[in-house]
């Protein structure tokens, strides 16, 4: 018997208010759920608007027939945004490695993500660095499927800082990425961005999220590997090197690299972000993930 794939909710870190998340209310006048404000009826004006207990109102105050129609606010749907490390650290490992597979899992977390917006109504966008610059494709510039496809076929050979680069760059596009849009961003964080970035974004209003990609045996942990020759190799695809380590040292890359991942999510907290933390390429554990993010937020928000 075949599982049927669940989608996680966009679940926004604040209460939004008026409609329901995915109609969200827009400061402009127009066809929604939201009363805005009333005034009199113009030829034309749709019948169902007619606020009929207004109007009987004003017609026995003024002694005539005097119709009132109701003004909702427009329903607009959120904005989603994948944001994408392209360094050469995020092409490990290869598929034919029994580590993970970091492209493998920002195209399962992508699709999990684009599966969301779409069941929001929400208009999805990109953002990566791929062969050295900027590129930003605003949500609702083009479908799902190329946005997928973007993430799919686009190269892992952007410079160290580009990520950071790419961050900056959208905090210049909030006309494109207003208040309330998800910012997902899909690295590894091994490339350590300035402290004052993640300050800016979080003044920019946006729910960001970071989606934390490590290999939990080599990047979140560091396995017992002492007194035996491992060849160590740089992303960059250099020549590796044949390395023996002490248990001494291998219990200091473990002490390392375990605190590194304490500190980018004790930052990460700090800033008011909540992640996901991948360790797996399966689209069903990806899924998990994404699910467990969403009923942590549902939570969250009922203790409020």
């Amino acid at each position: 018997m075949t599982t049927r794939r669940r989608t996680f909710p966009l679940v926004p870190s604040r209460r939004p208010q008026g409609t329901p998340f995915g109609e969200r209310r827009s400061a402009r006048r127009g066809r929604g759920a939201d009363v805005a404000g009333t005034r009199p009826y113009v030829a034309g004006d749709p019948v169902a608007t007619i606020d009929w207990f207004a109007s009987a109102r004003l017609s026995s105050a003024r002694g005539g027939d005097e119709f009132v129609v109701r003004e909702t606010y427009a329903e607009e749907a959120p904005r989603v945004l994948l944001v994408v490390d392209r360094r050469p650290s995020m092409s490990l490992y290869g598929d034919d490695l029994p580590w993970l597979s970091k492209p493998a899992t920002v195209a399962a977390a992508a699709d999990a993500i684009a599966r969301a917006a779409v069941a929001a109504r929400a208009e999805l966008g990109h953002a990566d660095a791929a062969g050295g610059r900027a590129h930003v494709l605003s949500p609702g510039a083009v479908s799902p499927r190329h946005v997928l496809e973007r993430v799919r076929r686009a190269p892992f050979d952007a410079q160290d800082g580009s990520l950071a680069r790419t961050l900056a760059a959208l905090l210049n596009r909030r006309s494109e990425l207003p208040q309330g849009s998800f910012v997902f961003i899909l690295s590894d964080f091994l490339d350590p961005a300035p402290p004052g970035l993640w300050s800016r974004l979080r003044s920019a209003l946006w729910d960001v999220v970071p989606v934390l990609i490590q290999d939990p045996t080599w990047e979140q942990s560091f396995p017992d590997v002492s007194g035996v020759v491992v060849p160590f190799a740089g992303a960059d695809g250099g020549e590796p090197a044949l390395v023996r380590l002490l248990p001494v040292e291998v219990a200091a890359r473990r002490s390392a690299n375990e605190a590194r991942r304490d500190e980018l999510l004790r930052r990460f907290g700090t800033h008011g972000f909540d992640p996901v933390v991948l360790g797996s390429s399966s689209q069903a554990t990806v899924d998990a993930a994404f699910l467990r993010w969403a009923e942590r937020r549902r939570l969250r928000r009922r203790r409020r």
